[in-house]
């Protein structure tokens, strides 16, 4: 196993890599739903707290390998084989998602952690053997990081019950230091063009699962109430929510800040709100839609700020990661702030509040499609 050049041209991700993400999101779409049935029964802090710890595991799992396979994918048959068995590991994770989220018990997900995260490990030796010098010891410090997290999670297991969820934040900061302790002095040799490809995908395809869980919201609302008028403005502003997400997350080249592990380390860790953020929309449209037709035990103002919420979270994190730092001037600086400040207050517009976040959010794209248009630099004419 040696690793990729970091200039490598035509870097893209492989189907191996696809497989991957596609099956991350069974546990993104498991978190999700635990989310609706938390928020529609009226226990909004409980739910985001769960959420949050569950999603922590599913995207650093995925951000860990992601990294790894930009460094070091050799394909070969033990580089398959222990991504195969990551994808087993978060299956089991997913599986352990809803009695995490009831019962507070937490070994099921653990399980399919340890799995994840232990396949990892071994990857991590195997660069180890085939580095020399400072390398080898960034690949040890890695694979040692892991195994005494992985132990610390195995001990968590016998604490108390109460006490697990003030455990996690210790087990989680724990997990985030692993990386910066690892390459605090020799940066493992990632690819900026692949990693911003493969944080897209994934991006896309957290939107995607966005989609098809509004989608059969809104059908099993329409079967069970017939609710047409109640359901329209809510399928709709979701609608534009979700396309405007996916316009302004891509509309800057971000691999073109990536040229050091000190703009990569808080971009890469930044997107877990993007991720979660994004995920959630979905949970926030499912708890509109059980609203709309009498399902869901929270007032109407909570059901709204379930879908606005998160959606003014992706507009400003986006802007924290990508747009401001390729925006010329201020009316360009101040749109997503600002658009997301606008996402916020449409909570309190009652039963129109979910289209009123989607207007707000397309009049932004539709505001920075005219500034990028406006501060761009007149076309020569041809033979000048």
């Amino acid at each position: 196993m040696v690793p990729r050049k970091t200039d490598e041209a035509h870097r893209a991700a492989t189907p191996l890599e696809l497989f991957f993400d596609l099956c991350f999101v069974v546990a993104v779409a498991q978190a999700g739903a635990q989310l609706v049935h938390s928020l529609a029964g009226g226990h909004p802090v409980s739910g985001v707290f769960g959420y949050a710890l569950v999603f922590f595991g599913v995207w650093w799992a995925w951000m860990n390998f992601t990294w790894f396979a930009s460094a070091y994918d050799c394909d070969d048959v033990p580089y398959r084989i222990a991504t195969l068995v990551q994808i087993a590991g978060v299956l089991v994770y997913a599986a352990g998602v809803p009695r995490a989220f009831s019962a507070n018990d937490w070994t099921i997900a653990v399980i399919g952690y340890l799995i994840m995260r232990l396949a990892l490990m071994t990857q991590w030796l195997r660069a180890a053997a085939a580095e020399q010098g400072a390398a080898r010891r960034t690949a040890l410090t890695y694979a040692v990081g892991i195994a005494l997290c992985q132990l610390a999670w195995v001990v968590l297991l016998l604490a108390p019950k109460d006490a697990r969820h003030w455990l996690f934040l210790a087990g989680i900061a724990a997990e985030l230091l692993v990386p910066l302790l690892a390459e605090r002095r020799r940066r493992t040799p990632w690819h900026a063009h692949h990693i911003v490809e493969r944080y897209g995908l994934f991006t896309l395809i957290v939107l995607g699962e966005t989609m098809a869980a509004s989608t059969v919201a809104v059908q099993s609302a329409l079967d069970e109430h017939d609710a047409v008028g109640e359901l329209l403005p809510i399928a709709g502003g979701g609608l534009l929510i979700i396309f405007s997400a996916w316009w302004i997350y891509f509309a800057v080249p971000a691999h073109e800040r990536l040229i050091s592990n000190r703009q990569a380390v808080p971009w890469g860790y930044g997107h877990v709100l993007i991720f979660g953020s994004a995920a959630a929309i979905g949970a926030g449209m499912e708890v509109a839609v059980e609203h709309a037709v009498g399902k869901a035990h929270l007032s109407e103002a909570a059901a709204s700020a379930a879908v606005t919420v998160p959606s003014a979270v992706f507009l400003l994190t986006v802007w924290l990661l990508h747009a401001r730092h390729f925006g010329h001037g201020r009316a360009q600086q101040l749109l997503l702030p600002v658009a997301a400040l606008g996402v916020l207050c449409s909570t309190f517009a009652g039963e129109w509040a979910v289209l009123i976040a989607g207007l707000v959010s397309a009049a932004a794209v539709a505001a920075g499609v005219a500034l990028t248009h406006h501060a761009a630099p007149p076309a020569l004419a041809p033979g000048t």
